[in-house]
């Protein structure tokens, strides 16, 4: 099995269509963090009761056809976290065997760049795994920086195969994801209404998933074939670009 980052973007700028910002407003701060809807789920953040909160959720699932070779999907998908491959050197780092560091590339959200930095936990399951965030850092702009303490977040990626039927070279991977990010929203942009700025951090959200999914599962792929042809090097596949 392989770890990777699906929320990795390089450069992406979302204007939710139709923003009207008051007089005196020239930009919306924000920030943006992996998290996925769970029960129970991890929390990440300190918020104030009394502050006013936008919250963006995104959900996408993603599958795929694997051709079979000689090694099955199945043995693969099973492969403790000591053996998984990051795939991506430049932004993924093995932490133990189980948990991993994740440095995403920065985006722009309105003015500001945001650069999320994402512990993730690997559990392993019988068809496959779950990823969840234990904690995200934001760095960027001074406002991006500033709402660490300000947010919470939770994330799961769920990863499986289906089932192998008798006479069949081919079977389905899938990636489930959900992201969730409840945020303070700073005092100077308190003016603006709280649909807009979840409009355009949803929307973020989801731009990266529709980019990043899609290239995680074609990595994913692509380093099974590579294990099932009898290459146990594990070696990261990709340079950090998109």
């Amino acid at each position: 099995m392989a770890l990777s980052v699906y929320m990795r973007v390089s450069s992406i700028s979302v204007t939710p269509r139709k923003l009207r910002i008051p007089n005196g407003v020239r930009s919306v701060g924000g920030c943006v963090a992996s998290a996925v809807n769970n029960d129970p789920k991890p929390s990440v953040g300190i918020y104030a009761d009394s502050t006013p909160r936008a919250r963006f959720v995104a959900r996408r699932s993603e599958t795929v056809s694997v051709q079979l070779l000689e090694r099955p999907l199945r043995d693969y998908m099973s492969l403790p976290a000591s053996q998984y491959s990051v795939l991506d050197a430049e932004r993924i780092e093995r932490v133990d065997d189980n948990t991993f560091r994740c440095y995403v590339y920065r985006f722009k959200f309105f003015a500001f760049e945001v650069c999320p930095v994402l512990l993730v936990r690997v559990e392993e399951q019988p068809n496959g795994c779950c990823i969840r965030l234990l904690s995200c850092k934001l760095e960027g702009s001074a406002v991006v920086v500033a709402q660490n303490e300000k947010f919470h977040a939770s994330m799961v990626n769920q990863i499986s195969c289906g089932n192998e039927q008798d006479n069949l070279s081919v079977q389905e991977l899938t990636s489930d994801t959900t992201i969730e990010v409840s945020i303070d929203i700073p005092f100077p942009f308190r003016s603006i209404p709280v649909n807009v700025i979840e409009s355009a951090g949803t929307q973020v959200i989801e731009q990266i998933l529709r980019i990043m999914l899609p290239r995680f599962m074609r990595q994913l792929v692509k380093d099974y074939q590579a294990w099932a042809s009898g290459d146990t090097s594990r070696q990261p596949l990709g340079t950090g670009e998109i």
